[in-house]
Protein backbone atom coordinates (compact mmCIF):
# COMPACT_ATOMS: atom_id res chain seq x y z
CA UNK A 1 0.00 0.00 0.00
CA UNK A 2 1.63 3.15 -0.83
CA UNK A 3 0.58 6.33 1.58
CA UNK A 4 -0.43 9.76 -0.03
CA UNK A 5 -0.92 12.94 1.17
CA UNK A 6 -2.75 15.49 -1.15
CA UNK A 7 -3.40 19.47 -0.27
CA UNK A 8 -6.26 20.45 1.93
CA UNK A 9 -7.74 21.92 -1.75
CA UNK A 10 -7.45 18.55 -3.73
CA UNK A 11 -8.44 16.80 -0.36
CA UNK A 12 -12.36 19.07 -0.14
CA UNK A 13 -12.41 18.15 -4.10
CA UNK A 14 -12.55 14.46 -3.38
CA UNK A 15 -14.35 14.69 0.09
CA UNK A 16 -11.69 13.33 1.70
CA UNK A 17 -9.38 14.35 4.16
CA UNK A 18 -5.85 13.17 5.62
CA UNK A 19 -3.96 10.13 4.25
CA UNK A 20 -5.28 8.34 1.25
CA UNK A 21 -3.54 4.71 0.63
CA UNK A 22 -3.34 3.00 -2.71
CA UNK A 23 -2.16 -0.14 -4.68
CA UNK A 24 0.09 0.82 -7.02
CA UNK A 25 1.16 -2.10 -9.46
CA UNK A 26 5.00 -2.98 -9.84
CA UNK A 27 7.41 -0.88 -10.61
CA UNK A 28 6.17 1.34 -8.51
CA UNK A 29 6.91 4.98 -10.20
CA UNK A 30 5.02 8.44 -9.98
CA UNK A 31 3.20 7.56 -13.46
CA UNK A 32 1.49 4.80 -11.91
CA UNK A 33 0.93 5.77 -8.26
CA UNK A 34 -0.59 9.27 -10.17
CA UNK A 35 -2.58 6.50 -12.39
CA UNK A 36 -3.84 4.73 -9.28
CA UNK A 37 -4.39 7.93 -7.54
CA UNK A 38 -6.60 9.51 -10.72
CA UNK A 39 -8.54 6.16 -11.13
CA UNK A 40 -9.50 5.66 -7.77
CA UNK A 41 -10.46 9.89 -7.59
CA UNK A 42 -11.63 10.51 -11.42
CA UNK A 43 -12.54 14.46 -10.19
CA UNK A 44 -8.05 14.53 -9.94
CA UNK A 45 -7.76 14.29 -13.49
CA UNK A 46 -6.27 17.20 -14.78
CA UNK A 47 -5.60 18.65 -11.51
CA UNK A 48 -2.52 17.46 -10.70
CA UNK A 49 -1.36 16.61 -14.51
CA UNK A 50 -2.38 17.91 -17.62
CA UNK A 51 -5.21 16.04 -19.12
CA UNK A 52 -3.25 15.06 -22.57
CA UNK A 53 0.44 15.38 -21.42
CA UNK A 54 0.80 14.20 -18.37
CA UNK A 55 3.13 16.91 -17.45
CA UNK A 56 3.02 17.96 -13.72
CA UNK A 57 1.08 21.38 -13.62
CA UNK A 58 2.85 24.00 -12.22
CA UNK A 59 2.61 24.95 -8.78
CA UNK A 60 2.29 21.23 -8.26
CA UNK A 61 5.16 19.36 -6.22
CA UNK A 62 5.97 15.61 -5.10
CA UNK A 63 7.96 14.86 -2.09
CA UNK A 64 8.93 11.84 -0.31
CA UNK A 65 11.27 10.46 2.21
CA UNK A 66 12.21 14.59 2.39
CA UNK A 67 13.49 14.87 -1.10
CA UNK A 68 11.85 16.88 -3.74
CA UNK A 69 10.91 14.24 -6.47
CA UNK A 70 9.16 16.60 -8.28
CA UNK A 71 11.46 16.95 -11.05
CA UNK A 72 12.63 12.87 -11.23
CA UNK A 73 11.07 10.84 -14.27
CA UNK A 74 7.60 9.84 -14.31
CA UNK A 75 8.95 6.37 -14.68
CA UNK A 76 11.82 6.67 -12.05
CA UNK A 77 11.12 4.00 -9.27
CA UNK A 78 9.79 5.57 -6.07
CA UNK A 79 11.91 5.37 -3.33
CA UNK A 80 11.70 1.83 -1.17
CA UNK A 81 10.27 2.89 2.00
CA UNK A 82 7.55 4.56 0.24
CA UNK A 83 7.19 1.40 -1.83
CA UNK A 84 6.84 -0.69 1.58
CA UNK A 85 4.13 2.26 3.24
CA UNK A 86 6.92 3.44 5.73
CA UNK A 87 6.98 6.93 4.38
CA UNK A 88 4.02 8.97 2.51
CA UNK A 89 3.85 10.69 -0.64
CA UNK A 90 2.96 14.09 -0.63
CA UNK A 91 1.66 16.19 -3.15
CA UNK A 92 1.89 19.88 -2.86
CA UNK A 93 0.75 22.48 -3.59
CA UNK A 94 3.60 25.43 -4.17
CA UNK A 95 3.16 28.85 -3.69
CA UNK A 96 4.93 32.02 -5.94
CA UNK A 97 4.93 35.54 -5.50
CA UNK A 98 7.10 38.03 -3.32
Amino acid sequence: MIRVVLPAHLSLLIGRHGELTLIVDEPVTQRRLLDSLEEAYPVLRGTIRDRVTHQRRPFIRFFACEEDLSHDSPDSVLPEPVIRGDEQFFVVGAMAGG
